[in-house]
């Protein structure tokens, strides 16, 4: 058996427009940084468990958890102040959520220690029941801003918003999901209501920022951008002042670089997104001066192969 089928079956057992190019700052002025937090991120993982089949198709032989596993320890053995995020629709793609309903999906990621993530469209596909029989697989944290559940089986089961502390820098994670109506049968969300996310964004950047948080990431799955006036993460950035990242998915977009949207008041937003499938793990490294202002941001997108 190969070390990655050994992973899976591990797992199983146990039970657990300006666009950023590359540096802005020379790598040594960032390695002699006193404070650096490394954001690693996902997104549309989709049940993409082991990698694509070998048989010559455009993403033959990439991907896969266990090789992702791989790579985030190989970037933590490096970095002291890592944050791991996945913007939602988790669920649903193979045969493996067909069979085991999102529980190998939520151990894997509790194996990778992920940090916390957000709710997608997909992550409905078998209903709330479904979706609260598999919590207690994962070990991170759930972060749904702009879904109230309060009168649903998934009631006081998501936090709006997360703090972490990392190397001496607060950073507050809030989460968007994208309406749920004609994308997710009625059965499946219930009375779930869907808030409007430009409101509940200022809301949680107010917040955030009345408990002196350093950094504000917004995890998304509304969407990168679209022609309507559907909210989309362009959107978000350009008309909610305050949030310094936002990690997207539900669009499937693969961006080489983090978008940079500068808003009307003049605060500098990034939107970066992975793809799906787990094809590639965002990785975007923050510098912060001495008021722990923020000096300095550098981006790759690391192919999972």
């Amino acid at each position: 058996m190969d070390s990655r089928r050994a992973f899976l079956k591990k797992t199983l057992i146990s039970g657990t427009g300006m666009a950023l190019s590359g540096s802005l700052m020379p790598q040594s002025l960032l390695a002699a940084s006193s404070k650096k937090i490394t954001i690693l991120h996902t997104n549309d993982m989709h049940s993409r468990i082991e990698p694509f089949p070998d048989d010559g198709g455009t993403f033959a032989n990439m991907g896969g958890m266990a090789r992702r596993a791989t790579l985030i320890s190989e970037i933590r053995a490096k970095e002291p102040n890592v944050l791991l995020l996945d913007a939602g629709d988790i669920f649903q793609g193979t045969p493996y959520f067909n069979f085991y309903g999102g529980e190998l999906e939520f151990k894997l990621m509790s194996k990778m220690k992920y940090d916390a993530a957000t709710l997608g469209n997909h992550d409905f596909d078998n209903g709330m029941d479904g979706l609260l029989g598999q919590l207690p697989n994962a070990s991170f944290n759930f972060i749904s801003s702009n879904y109230d559940f309060s009168d649903t089986l998934l009631h006081n089961q998501f936090s709006a918003y997360k703090i972490f502390n990392k190397g001496g820098i607060k950073i507050g994670v809030f989460g968007l999901g994208i309406e749920l109506e004609g994308l997710v049968a009625k059965e499946n969300y219930g009375n779930t209501k869907y808030l409007d996310p430009i409101a509940v964004s200022r809301e949680m950047v107010q917040q955030l920022k009345n408990k002196k948080c350093d950094l504000i990431i917004c995890l998304s799955h509304l969407g990168y951008s679209y022609q309507s006036q559907k909210i989309d993460d362009r959107k978000l950035a350009a008309q909610v002042n305050g949030i310094d990242l936002i990690i997207g998915g539900h669009t499937h977009t693969f961006l080489d670089h983090p978008e940079e949207i500068i808003n009307k008041d003049g605060h500098k937003t990034l939107i970066n997104q992975v793809g799906w499938s787990g094809l590639k793990l965002g990785k975007i490294d923050f510098a912060f001066g001495k008021k722990n202002e923020i000096s300095y941001a550098n981006s790759e997108p690391l192919a999972i192969i």
